[in-house]
C-alpha cells in the first residue's frame, strides 16, 4: 500500500475524537435521558424512512460489498479491512455482552415510553445499550475510507454518511447520544490497532 502522510484521516480522526468527546461529556453533564430526549424528535414518515435506511446502512452486512467494491474494484488491501471488521467487532460486542450487557436502551429506561419517538416495524431493543455497534460501524468505515483514499470527498462523504448512521440509532429510539460516543470511540481504535498490526 502507498505511504500517504495521511492529512485527510488524520483530520478526520480528529473530527471523530471531538464528536464523541461532545457526545460522552454533554451526556455526562445534562444526563443521557435529556440528552436522548433533545435529539429523538418525530420528524415525519418521510424522515422515519429516511433513518430507517440510514441505520440499514450500518449494519454488519456492509462490511461485505465494501470489502468486492473496496478491494475487487479499487485494489486496496483485503487484509487491513478485513483487521478493522474484527476489531471493530470485537470493541462493541464484548464491552455489551461482558461489561454492559444490563445497561438499558432508552424504550427500558426511566424515560415514559409515550415521550420516546419510535417507527413502526422498527424492533426495540431493551439492553445491551453501550456502545452502540451501529455507530461502530459506520465511523470504521468512514475512517477506513479515508485512509485507504485520502481525498476530500472521501471525508465528506463519508462523515455525512457516519453522522446520519450515528444520528438514526437516536432518531429511531434504539441509543442514547452516549452510546454514540462509545460507537465513534471503539471505531478509532479499531482503525488504529488494525494500522499498528499491518505496520502501515
Amino acid at each position: 500500500m502507498n505511504i500517504h502522510n495521511h492529512v485527510q484521516y488524520k483530520t478526520a480522526r480528529v473530527i471523530s475524537l471531538i464528536l464523541a468527546f461532545i457526545l460522552m461529556v454533554s451526556s455526562l453533564i445534562w444526563g443521557r435521558e435529556t440528552l436522548f430526549l433533545l435529539f429523538n424528535k418525530n420528524l415525519g414518515t418521510i424522515t422515519d424512512s429516511f433513518f430507517v435506511i440510514c441505520s440499514n446502512l450500518a449494519e454488519g452486512w456492509i462490511w461485505i460489498p465494501y470489502l468486492i467494491i473496496v478491494f475487487g474494484l479499487f485494489k486496496k488491501d483485503w487484509q487491513f479491512i478485513f483487521l478493522n471488521f474484527v476489531f471493530s467487532t470485537l470493541f462493541t460486542q464484548v464491552p455489551k455482552q461482558l461489561f454492559f450487557d444490563k445497561i438499558t436502551r432508552p424504550i427500558a429506561s426511566n424515560i415514559p415510553k409515550s415521550f420516546i419517538h419510535t417507527v413502526n416495524g422498527v424492533e426495540m431493543h431493551t439492553l445491551n445499550s453501550f456502545p452502540s455497534g451501529h455507530t461502530a460501524t459506520a465511523f470504521t468505515l468512514f475512517l477506513l475510507t479515508v485512509y485507504l483514499f485520502e481525498n476530500k470527498w472521501a471525508l465528506i462523504l463519508g462523515l455525512i454518511y457516519a453522522v446520519l448512521c450515528g444520528y438514526s440509532r437516536v432518531y429511531l429510539g434504539q441509543h442514547f447520544p452516549l452510546d454514540l460516543g462509545g460507537g465513534i470511540l471503539a471505531a478509532i481504535l479499531s482503525i488504529e490497532i488494525s494500522k499498528r498490526i499491518r505496520k502501515i
